[in-house]
């Protein structure tokens, strides 16, 4: 298993110019992102709603690259999202999929068929032009660089381990530095949008 920290050390590197929708692993990469205007954290509250959030982002920006950070969770929750992807078939979407095999925010409780479900060929099965998968941190940071050198939409799954989070929503430590609003208004200052 991947760690989430790590993996998005490794893609950092290769982000470029990209929008960044960091959904699962927004606490990392508010820490680790050199562009913060150009990310928009939804945070916890959006189960099941960051994929289709970026994908909007992407139709309405296809002169840049987005990238969203799901997790299999939120992809279980709005599993045809992909299909409406597909279909749609950006080429500036990456959607990576952090699969903990948990619902980790709302306690550790195991998302349906978490051992065997193959999200990469259902991405590929919904229509998605390429769809990868990773279990350990070496395959993927070789993989990266053609990952997102070529055009999208692309898909790609990761077994992370599991963060599960205990504490009641309201006593947890917020990561995120920047409200809905405001990182919503910073990425409008920064793409030169009125």
């Amino acid at each position: 298993m991947i760690s989430t920290e790590e993996m998005l050390k490794v893609f950092a590197r290769h982000r470029g110019d990209a929008l960044v929708v960091p959904g699962r692993g927004g606490r990392y990469w508010v820490k680790l992102s050199d562009k913060p205007a150009r990310d928009v954290p939804l945070g916890d509250p959006a189960m099941g709603g960051h994929a289709m959030f970026a994908f909007g982002l992407a139709l309405a920006r296809p002169q840049n690259k987005v990238v969203v950070f799901d997790s299999d969770g939120d992809l279980q929750m709005s599993l045809g999202v992909l299909a409406t992807i597909a279909e749609h078939s950006p080429k500036n979407f990456y959607h990576f999929v952090l699969d903990n095999e948990c619902y980790a925010t709302t306690g550790g409780q195991p998302v349906p068929n978490a051992k065997k479900i193959a999200y990469d060929l259902i991405a590929r099965g919904a229509g998605y032009e390429r769809s990868y998968a990773f279990t350990n941190l070496e395959e993927f940071t070789g993989a990266i660089g053609d990952i997102m050198s070529q055009p999208g939409p692309m898909f790609c799954t990761l077994k992370v381990v599991p963060e599960v989070i205990n504490e009641a929503i309201g006593r947890r430590p917020k990561w995120q530095t920047r409200s809905r609003t405001q990182a919503i208004a910073d990425l409008r200052k920064e793409l030169g949008v009125a």
